[in-house]
């Protein structure tokens, strides 16, 4: 919907759309929207690389270093690049600031460009988390997925039942949080952002390892489970009851989804690799590869579900497709391109005024933020104790893997938040155990899995290591 409403605007600002004027206040301001999109992506650009040379000289995983750099150019510190649905007016942005005296707007044009750079901004973030997601399923290996399938789905129900279940009845009992606004909190915490875990563990040479697999698929699986419980609980706040019928929609289109999306591997490679030959011109196989994850992303969308599922999904298919090696490094230079927009914003988005016990009305929501970061670290950790019929696994590194919410527990605050169900404390305690989860779950993965094997020296690992990583 957001990359719509931002198409949808831009094509608004074109004269032969508009009434018959010679111009609109929006076309004169184009130019300028596109010079706000221009110097927050050289912002974004520097604060991720020097947030990622520095956190690999410290040793940490690079994707922390660009997390952090988002933290200090958004709404906690800089103010460089911050967004209207974190609260922010255009007034508040460092580089809506230089734009207005660079051009002498008006506070109405200044908010509506500011608007309209924000969409922009956040549509490259999205398209980046699908290139991410694409990735990362071209690197999976689909064979050994299948393998540990049980395992995923063990661990990612463990992983959703116990933080939910844990969550809302200790809101209720020890905090007397009413029930809606317990079970909304609770649904937060069975997140897992599977964009952060696998970057992680693809920095870390560890993603076609056992327990790389079992990660991935659980954290895939529990994307469908927390977009199933997410959709039980808007429904909840809007309605007071569950809509049993749009539950089970989910439910099977999500399954057939997935399974759909697997079986067709067989169908669709040989098709692919006869298209590919064929194809004399430059792009001839990356261009093809685009089509068909954007289109599975299409496809989970106009399901109702993921769009990142289905790019997960698609790049899994190609996986197992002869032209695989070559695809994977012609991907990597547009994976550099785009996903750090993702990781930079997921920072800047992150409010850490909400820790400042010296704000009365974030005191309660401290407490209860304690009660949630034990509930969501000990929830997820656990999981890795579900894995059976695995010995010498590490179930701590499978546990901690799991641990990251990330942007989708973002997105259950922000549900929340915007449907009124959510007080100012638990919103605060929600984005404190976001904040946090995304922040520890790097360093904490890194000591789980132990040094026995050197990550992969180059900024982004290659196939090749990779598979010697999980072969050692």
């Amino acid at each position: 919907m957001l990359l719509i409403s931002a198409i949808a605007h831009s094509l608004s600002q074109f004269s032969f759309l508009s009434p018959p004027l010679l111009a609109t206040a929006e076309a004169e301001n184009a130019p300028i929207v596109l010079t706000g999109v221009l110097l927050s992506l050289v912002v974004i650009y520097l604060a991720s690389k020097l947030g990622a040379e520095v956190s690999k000289r410290l040793d940490f995983p690079p994707v922390l270093g660009e997390l952090v750099a988002g933290v200090v150019i958004g709404v906690s510190a800089l103010h460089l690049v911050v967004f209207p649905e974190s609260g922010m007016q255009a007034s508040d942005s460092v580089i809506m600031t230089v734009l207005q005296w660079i051009n002498g707007l008006t506070p109405a044009a200044l908010t509506s460009i500011f608007q309209s750079q924000s969409e922009v901004i956040s549509v490259l973030a999205e398209l980046g988390v699908i290139i991410l997601l694409f990735e990362i399923g071209l690197e999976s290996d689909l064979r050994q997925l299948k393998e540990v399938g049980y395992q995923a789905t063990i661990v990612a129900c463990v992983g959703v039942a116990v933080p939910f279940a844990a969550g809302t009845v200790g809101l209720m009992m020890l905090f007397h949080v009413p029930a809606i606004p317990a079970i909304f909190a609770g649904a937060a915490l069975t997140a897992t952002s599977i964009g952060i875990t696998s970057k992680v563990l693809s920095e870390l040479g560890r993603l076609k390892s056992k327990e790389g697999q079992i990660i991935v698929g659980a954290a895939v699986i529990d994307d469908v489970l927390g977009i199933i419980v997410l959709a039980v609980v808007a429904n909840l706040a809007k309605t007071g009851e569950v809509d049993i019928a749009n539950v089970i929609y989910l439910i099977v289109s999500a399954t057939a989804f997935l399974i759909g999306s697997i079986l067709l591997g067989g169908i669709f490679n040989k098709t692919f690799t006869a298209i590919v030959d064929k194809l004399k011109t430059r792009g001839n196989i990356v261009i093809p590869a685009f089509i068909f994850a954007f289109f599975m992303a299409f496809l989970g969308n106009a399901i109702h579900l993921e769009a990142i599922l289905g790019a997960f999904a698609a790049g899994l298919v190609l996986d197992e497709t002869d032209a695989r090696n070559e695809l994977d490094e012609l991907v990597k230079p547009i994976a550099d391109l785009l996903v750090p927009i993702f990781f930079v914003t997921v920072g800047a988005r992150a409010d850490l005024g909400v820790l400042n016990p010296a704000v009365p009305e974030n005191r309660a929501g401290l407490v209860i933020a304690v009660f949630l970061i034990a509930v969501a670290i000990v929830g997820k950790v656990i999981t890795g104790w579900a894995v059976f019929g695995q010995p010498g696994i590490n179930r701590l590194a499978i546990g901690v893997g799991m641990i990251p919410r990330g942007e989708v527990g973002l997105v259950f605050a922000g549900i929340g938040s915007a449907s009124g169900v959510i007080d100012k404390p638990l919103e605060a305690a929600i984005i404190m155990m976001v904040i946090l989860t995304t922040f520890l779950a790097p360093p904490f993965l890194r000591v789980a899995f132990g040094q026995s094997e050197e990550p992969p020296t180059t900024g982004e690992p290659s196939l090749e290591s990779a598979t010697v990583a999980s072969e050692a």
